[in-house]
């Protein structure tokens, strides 16, 4: 089962709202996310930082989850709640007109938000409970 739509080019509510060069963006914004958590997680860890600030990790990676996400399903969850999409170059947009379509884009915006939030959780637990040397 593939999480991202067959054909990247082709509006569909709920599935699909952004085209190549927007998923470029949400795939580059996810690694430069990466790099800041373990460079805070090597600095936390070298100055042995107590376990409470090392949750601090949960906010790039949140950010690192939902680029990712976004990349992965094809879909921006800003264009959804703004009810958008665009499938040319960076900063282009059109409306999503249909009330259905807007629903359908929010409820998959949701989800792509929940599943980055949860995998920031597990992420900053796990920077939490590592014990320090």
């Amino acid at each position: 089962m593939s999480l991202a739509p067959q054909s990247p080019s082709i509006y569909q509510p709920g599935v699909c709202n952004i085209g190549p060069a927007e998923i470029r963006q949400r795939r580059l914004t996810g690694w430069v996310s990466v790099a800041f958590a373990v460079a805070f997680l090597v600095l936390a860890f070298a100055l042995q930082w107590p376990a409470a600030l090392r949750l601090i990790v949960a906010l790039p990676v949140v950010l690192a989850a939902n680029g990712f996400l976004q990349a992965a399903f094809h879909f921006c969850v800003n264009f959804a709640t703004r009810g958008l999409f665009n499938f040319g170059e960076v900063g282009t947009t059109e409306a999503v007109h249909e009330a259905e379509y807007r629903r359908k884009d929010q409820r998959k915006a949701l989800l792509i938000v929940v599943l980055s939030v949860a995998i920031a959780a597990v992420v900053a637990v796990g920077a939490f409970l590592i014990p320090l040397p």
